[in-house]
């Protein structure tokens, strides 16, 4: 297993805790303004880069679908809108987020559709060969063991199933990467703070973006891990990217 640059990048740098334990930590600690914040930091545009993601997997129309990194559960819940799969299963290692998450299920009356549970990506508590779709949305950049969840997404991925992955990236356009550097480096931190008193999580954000092995650097790991097919697409110049691969 290879080590990459933000395997080393944690919320909190004087931390004993490994990386897992203190992401968990740090989601617990804002999961109560996370939505919120995500709508407000990006205007919206993050329900629309969701939606191109999920259309990704509208020709395989999968009937059961693993949500990796689920969060407060937004891409399973936009999963079941737009493909209606049987059954979707959504994972994460903050409870404070899943909490969240299911009574937004409740609120939506989603429970028959949508199960959310505690688990760790390096670890899936599932069968091998057990979906036929798999989605992680601004997850991948969080995990402790980046070779190793994806080839524990492989495991659980039926034959012929698809992983769709959205990570944020660094957009390349002069000017445009100057006013991102500054979005992420100085104003996102500055809001996340003064909404959920928590800098070090969205200074976080931006440190984990730098560090993520980006654009055909991720290709080249999802094919190491045995992803076929991969292809990824840029969205809104480049701040998001979209990448997929088939088993």
């Amino acid at each position: 297993m290879g080590k990459f640059a933000h395997d080393e990048i944690v919320p909190f740098k004087k931390s004993e805790q490994t990386k897992k334990d203190q992401v968990a930590d740090m989601f617990n600690s804002i999961a109560f303004k996370y939505d919120f914040l995500n709508r407000f930091l990006s205007a919206g545009i993050d329900i629309w880069w969701r939606k191109k993601a999920i259309a990704e997997l509208k020709e395989l129309n999968p009937k059961t679908v693993l949500d990796v990194a689920t969060g407060t559960a937004d891409v399973a819940i936009l999963t079941h809108k737009i493909l209606h799969p049987e059954k979707i299963i959504g994972i994460d290692i903050s409870d404070g987020m899943l909490e969240i998450g299911r009574k937004k299920l409740t609120d939506k009356q989603l429970n028959p559709y949508i199960t959310l549970q505690n688990g760790d990506s390096a670890n899936l508590p599932f069968e091998d060969n057990q979906f036929n779709a798999i989605t992680v949305a601004f997850g991948v950049r969080n995990f402790q063991l980046l070779e190793k969840g994806l080839g524990e997404m492989y495991r659980v991925l039926k034959p012929g199933g698809k992983m769709v992955v959205l990570e944020f990236s660094k957009p390349s356009a002069p000017l445009f990467k100057q006013f991102y550097h500054l979005y992420m480096n100085i104003i996102t931190p500055t809001i996340g703070n003064f909404f959920s008193k928590n800098r070090e999580a969205y200074q976080y954000l931006n440190d984990s973006v730098q560090a993520f092995p980006e654009g055909q650097s991720f290709l080249n790991i999802m094919n190491g891990a045995g992803f076929t097919q991969t292809y990824l697409k840029k969205l809104s110049f480049g701040i998001c990217t979209i990448y997929c691969g088939s088993k």
